[in-house]
C-alpha cells in the first residue's frame, strides 16, 4: 500500500468535519448524519485539557463514543469474518466484535491524535435502497485524493462500515489478513492472535 494511503487512511476518521460543502446535504442524509458526531470528535481532540498521557484514558473513551455513533463495529466485524462469522455462536460473534472493536481503536484511535487540520472537500452522495457512498476529495500535501465512506441504513440511522481510498478497502485488507490466518488456523486461533496484539499494545502503552 502506498504510503500516502496508509497515512490518509490513519487520519481519514476526523477530516470529514473540517471540510468544504459543495452543496447542502439533504436532512437525514447520509452525509448529513456523519457530521455531529464527526464534529465532536474534533471538539475532543482539539480539546487543550484532555491532552496528554494522563488524559489518554478519557480522551480515548471520549474518542470511541463518537466514532462509535457513526461507525457500525458489529457490521464492519461480521464482514471481515466472513463466512466463518455464521459458523460461531452469538456469544462468540459479540466477543469478536469486542476485540475487533478494541483493534480498531489499538491501530487507528492513536494516529487520530496526530490530526493537523487536513481539509475535505464532499464531492458526491449516492444513495441505492439502503446502501449509501459518500465521496469526498481529501487535500494532503498539496495532493487531493478521493475517500469513498461506504455506509448502511438501519432503521432511520446511516452508518459507515468500510472506508475505501485509492480502491484500498479498509474492511477488505483485514479480511485478507484473517482468510489467510484461519487457513492455518480455527476461530479460535485468529482470537488469540487478536487477543494478543490488542495484549501488545496495551503492555506498550505502560498500561
Amino acid at each position: 500500500m502506498h504510503m500516502k494511503t496508509i497515512r490518509i487512511l490513519l487520519i481519514l476518521s476526523v477530516v470529514l468535519v473540517t471540510g468544504i460543502w459543495v452543496q447542502a446535504a439533504e436532512p437525514g442524509s447520509p452525509t448529513e448524519q456523519l457530521k455531529p458526531s464527526l464534529d465532536s470528535l474534533v471538539d475532543i481532540l482539539k480539546d487543550e485539557s484532555l491532552k496528554g498521557d494522563a488524559k489518554k484514558v478519557e480522551r480515548r473513551r471520549l474518542i470511541m463514543k463518537e466514532i462509535s455513533n457513526g461507525f457500525d463495529f458489529r457490521e464492519m466485524s461480521q464482514r471481515v469474518l466472513g463466512r466463518t462469522w455464521n459458523t460461531i455462536t452469538p456469544e462468540q460473534q459479540d466477543y469478536f466484535v469486542v476485540q475487533m472493536t478494541k483493534l480498531l481503536e489499538n491501530v487507528y484511535v492513536g494516529k487520530l491524535e496526530t490530526y493537523s487540520g487536513e481539509k475535505v472537500e464532499f464531492v458526491e452522495e449516492r444513495v441505492k435502497g439502503n446502501r449509501a457512498q459518500v465521496t469526498t476529495l481529501i487535500e494532503d500535501q498539496g495532493v487531493k485524493l478521493p475517500v469513498h465512506y461506504i455506509m448502511q441504513k438501519t432503521g432511520s440511522k446511516w452508518m459507515v462500515y468500510d472506508i475505501n481510498i485509492e480502491g484500498v478497502s479498509l474492511i477488505r485488507n483485514y479480511m485478507e489478513q484473517f482468510r489467510s490466518i484461519l487457513r492455518q488456523n480455527d476461530y479460535e486461533g485468529l482470537v488469540k492472535i487478536i487477543e494478543e496484539k490488542n495484549l501488545s499494545f496495551k503492555e506498550s502503552d505502560g498500561s
